[in-house]
């Protein structure tokens, strides 16, 4: 064999290695990362693989908008809905926890004197760009720009209503260097906007700063930001621990469908104190049930993290889904009713909204 034929299969072979190890990160001592991605806890599970002509057709017959405004149309249900932000209280540090609802799955998150930003989306639409994209129908209760001293912003996955690149940008814009904790595989996106404090995670690994230790954990869910590359990078959630001495646990789900990956997180890290979780996109139910909880789901969830207060997020901000943006809060004070919970369980706070909560 010739230096030239030699050098050829080489290549070819390093080509098809390539090829065929398009997970970087892959790891076979981990269930869920497979050579050519990540899979969920149940593998059985097949999510994000429907071909483009199904969501061709789902998108035409209707299953990404909803079937009818709200009762009194999309302008009475933003005001209804939607409270002026106190931005002189987001510019406090605070020890105790605070949150605030900043519309859809973004949440900015003040404990420990820290100011934690998740999944934050302040544009007027999620997609990549307005012609094809969920429309922003509420208004986002404040700007980039208003947000405090961010030290920590986390990300549960890649798709557009989660990780949006202008709030991202105008964050960075106005001078803002925080740390980003993201799923393993979005680091690359972070480095394309010449951010570099990115650190990646996998299910169950920790970062630990002082008193407070965030936890990336799992979720039933899938990734795709581009045609080519369904489930390349992971998803999650975050749970954010302060030990006070005690700990105060939160946990976001990130964007789930119900499993018992809910179970095994209470196992590990203990019972929640505050949990946020869908209430919202969740029909049809025959598309959205495996990756999006209904209300039912969310009470179930509660109750598998044994959360002693939760918060309902995504919903009634983007037009993505067929219920009415005000068929969340109604569907949530039933489910609370079928398992005999308090209404107040899951709070439904209005976009812009804080809540403090006591350690205890």
């Amino acid at each position: 064999m010739s230096g030239v034929q030699r050098a050829f299969v080489l290549a070819s072979g390093l080509l098809l290695t390539a090829c065929a190890a398009v997970n970087p990160y892959y790891d076979a001592a981990r269930a869920h990362h497979r050579p050519d991605g990540f899979v969920n806890s149940d593998q059985a599970l097949t999510i994000g693989q429907l071909p483009w002509y199904e969501i061709t057709w789902r998108r035409l017959r209707g299953d990404f908008r909803p079937v009818a405004p709200p009762a009194g149309g999309y302008e009475q249900f933003a005001a209804t809905w939607s409270t002026p932000v106190d931005l002189a209280l987001l510019q406090t540090r605070s020890e105790t926890p605070r949150i605030t609802w900043l519309g859809h799955a973004g949440l900015l998150l003040q404990l420990a004197g820290r100011n934690i930003l998740i999944d934050p989306q302040l544009s007027d639409f999620a997609g990549p760009f307005r012609q094809l994209s969920a429309p922003r129908r509420v208004p986002a209760p404040l700007r980039a720009e208003d947000l405090p001293p961010i030290d920590y912003v986390l990300i549960s996955h890649n798709h557009y209503d989660h990780l949006d690149k202008a709030t991202i940008q105008r964050l960075m814009a106005a001078g803002q260097r925080p740390r980003f904790l993201v799923p393993l595989g979005i680091k690359e996106w972070f480095t394309e906007q010449g951010i570099d404090t990115v650190e990646e995670l996998d299910w169950w690994d920790e970062v630990t700063d002082g008193s407070l230790h965030i936890h990336f954990t799992p979720a039933q869910h899938w990734s795709k930001r581009t045609p080519f590359d369904t489930n390349l990078s992971l998803w999650g959630g975050f749970a954010v621990i302060h030990d006070n001495p005690e700990p105060w646990r939160f946990l976001y789900t990130g964007d789930t469908g119900y499993s018992a990956d809910f179970r095994e997180i209470r196992r590990r890290l203990g019972a929640i104190d505050l949990l946020a979780v869908p209430v919202g996109a969740y029909l049809p139910r025959d598309f959205m049930a495996p990756q999006h909880a209904n209300p039912d789901d969310a009470v179930r969830i509660v109750l598998d993290v044994e959360a002693k207060q939760a918060l309902g997020v995504h919903w009634g901000t983007f037009a993505l889904t067929q219920e009415p943006f005000d068929q969340p809060p109604a569907d949530v004070a039933a489910a609370l009713a079928r398992h005999q919970l308090d209404i107040d369980r899951i709070w439904m706070l209005r976009h812009g909204e804080t809540r403090k909560l006591d350690f205890r």
